[in-house]
């Protein structure tokens, strides 16, 4: 997994198979660059297959991907509201509830950046960060809480993380239904635009 061009080169140099380009709309930890600048750069200064992430959960998603030069995707957050995913049930609903602007970032302060659903938790870290409590302080804060949030479903000390796509994610399904619809919808959607467009894909 990797936020830069630079890591991409190295991760190449050490024998990785492949790169994960993440964007920074990704849940969890996350670099700066968005998925849309981060991908075809990294694309172009390897040579090894890149994976995108970050901010992708349907067909327009996985083609734009596509087209920036990624050979597949990685996704996250759609998964938190899998059948199968072992997220606590308010975890689950916190996403489905969510709006577009419903993810912050925590950890920039410390260098260690952290994309989650805000709620009471997010609130107080910003604000230990705002006042400048120091690494130490917040590190200790934080130790455990995402556990709280997939296992306990916790909200007053749980990091619910989730990238800015939850909007997105309506229903709980199969995983493999999740799988199945976004292939199937991508090839659809593919077609539809090549056909429209006069565009004859080799």
């Amino acid at each position: 997994m990797v936020p830069t061009v630079a890591l991409a080169r190295r991760m190449e140099r050490a024998g990785a198979d492949a790169v994960i380009a993440e964007g920074t709309e990704a849940g969890g930890h996350i670099g700066e660059l968005t998925t849309m600048a981060l991908v075809p750069q990294v694309a172009d200064a390897v040579n090894i297959p890149v994976i995108a992430a970050g901010g992708i959960a349907d067909a327009r998603g996985v083609s734009a991907a596509l087209m920036l030069g990624a050979e597949g995707v990685q996704l996250g957050t759609i998964f938190i509201c899998a059948q199968e995913s072992p997220a606590h049930p308010d975890y689950k609903q916190l996403v489905l509830d969510a709006k577009d602007t419903d993810t912050v970032v925590t950890g920039r302060a410390n260098g260690h950046p952290v994309r989650s659903l805000k709620n009471k938790f997010t609130r107080r870290i910003l604000e230990m960060e705002k006042a400048d409590a120091g690494f130490e302080a917040i590190e200790n804060a934080t130790v455990g809480s995402y556990r709280k949030a997939v296992q306990d479903g916790n909200m007053e000390e749980g990091t619910f993380m989730s990238g800015q796509i939850a909007g997105m994610v309506k229903e709980i399904q199969p995983a493999a239904k999740i799988v199945g619809d976004l292939m199937a919808s991508t090839e659809e959607y593919l077609k539809t635009f090549t056909e429209k467009r006069g565009i004859t894909l080799g």
